[in-house]
């Protein structure tokens, strides 16, 4: 429990930085909700949550705990670039075996993949898995079509019968490539090509509808962080956000902190921040790593999980991209341990669900440690209080790894 004494947060502002997601924001609203309860229920404290603003289509919340005597009001918003998502994922199947091709060259011409398949290469499995499954796909579609173009051939030989041939192969091809993309939602290949794809368009960069996004993101955080409103003004960024969230905040510092009031924080979840600055045009996002991992100013905290098998666990991103500067001081690199920080049943049913366990960040522990994500946007602590004298984990990869260091 927290004691009351302790408190230094009163009033808190979070800001969601979701990760490639083409699904409305909402989602997140009824997970915390959901998730929160099954925490505070576990962990003894109370959190009551309702949507801010209702009917106005933002979808933040407002949060109050009270944990050992602390009361704590928490305002969460999700900043959304889901459109943006759903933007890049409308293409037709021959235009996404074209941008599957197209991927894999620049990661691979680049030598971004080598790097990654260096550092973690069960991580990695997650970029096979579109390229296998795609490639696997589109040979059975061209089996079947072949098959049928054979059969009618040899029931109406001549021009006629070939003719006719091809162009039931061809319906048959198309039908069954139609059919596995209709499927799609259960084995999520289009989707992590998708994911991939949007990082390799401008070769690290971020392209110019997502940046002026994120320079709308930077202004709306800055004027919560100025108003004078709150304690704590947290950036929590999820898998591909991760490196999202490390530029707002980077951005924000440049622009120069308020000498008094709220404390601006960063804490990555799930990141896959290798995936993007291991490019040769992540110039800027390589320089926002170094400049956060010697801020002395903003704490930074990363959290990741081996049995998460698609982010880069326990790796420090300025560390791994080869531009950490002396005198590090962040981020905070640990692991939320899902094997012994769920019940055993629990483990059992999720661990071979990949895209859940991605998002078990965001969710209820039954065997928390010092990691509650519940705790950390809504309870007493600022982030860099709640671990206060936490060392990183001894297994933590801070050596150099990206092919591409250069910065801005």
């Amino acid at each position: 429990m927290t004691d009351i004494r302790q408190q230094t947060v009163r009033r808190r502002r979070v800001f969601y930085v979701p990760g490639y997601d083409p699904f409305p924001p909402r989602r997140y609203r009824e997970l915390y909700r959901k998730e929160g309860a099954a925490q505070a229920a576990i962990s003894g404290y109370t959190l009551d949550m309702q949507a801010e603003a209702p009917g106005s289509g933002d979808y933040g919340w407002r949060v109050e705990t009270r944990i050992g005597g602390a009361t704590t009001l928490a305002r969460i918003k999700v900043l959304v670039w889901s459109d943006l998502v759903q933007a890049s994922m409308r293409r037709g199947i021959v235009a996404t075996y074209g941008l599957l091709v197209r991927t894999l060259w620049i990661f691979a011409s680049t030598g971004a993949l080598r790097a990654m398949v260096r550092l973690r290469p069960g991580t990695m499995l997650a970029g096979a898995w579109p390229v296998a499954i795609l490639t696997g796909q589109l040979l059975v579609a061209l089996a079947l079509g072949g098959l049928v173009w054979w059969g009618v051939g040899r029931v109406l030989p001549g021009w006629g019968g070939v003719l006719l041939g091809a162009g039931l192969g061809a319906v048959a091809s198309a039908g069954i490539l139609n059919l596995a993309r209709r499927f799609d939602n259960k084995i999520y290949a289009y989707y992590l090509l998708y994911d991939f794809a949007q990082v390799a368009a401008h070769r690290g960069a971020s392209g110019p509808d997502l940046q002026a996004r994120m320079d709308g993101f930077v202004n709306e955080i800055g004027a919560d962080l100025a108003s004078g409103d709150f304690d704590e003004v947290l950036v929590v960024g999820h898998s591909s956000g991760a490196a999202l969230a490390v530029s707002l905040v980077a951005a924000l510092e440049r622009r120069g902190l308020p000498e008094r009031g709220a404390k601006l924080a960063l804490l990555t979840l799930g990141q896959a921040i290798p995936m993007q600055a291991f490019l040769p045009d992540a110039r800027r996002l390589r320089g926002d790593l170094r400049q956060l991992s010697a801020s002395r100013e903003i704490a930074w905290v990363d959290v990741t999980a081996r049995g998460d098998g698609v982010c880069f666990w326990l790796t420090d991103p300025a560390g791994v991209c080869g531009v950490a500067p002396e005198g590090q001081t962040g981020p905070l690199v640990f692991s939320a341990a899902f094997s012994e920080t769920l019940a055993p049943e629990t483990w059992r049913r999720i661990r071979r669900r990949f895209f859940r366990l991605h998002f078990q960040y965001l969710a209820a522990f039954e065997r928390p440690r010092d990691y509650d994500y519940f705790q950390i946007t809504a309870g007493p602590l600022t982030l860099a209080d709640r671990y206060a004298g936490r060392a990183s984990s001894p297994s933590r990869e801070a050596r150099a790894f990206s092919p591409h260091r250069s910065l801005p």
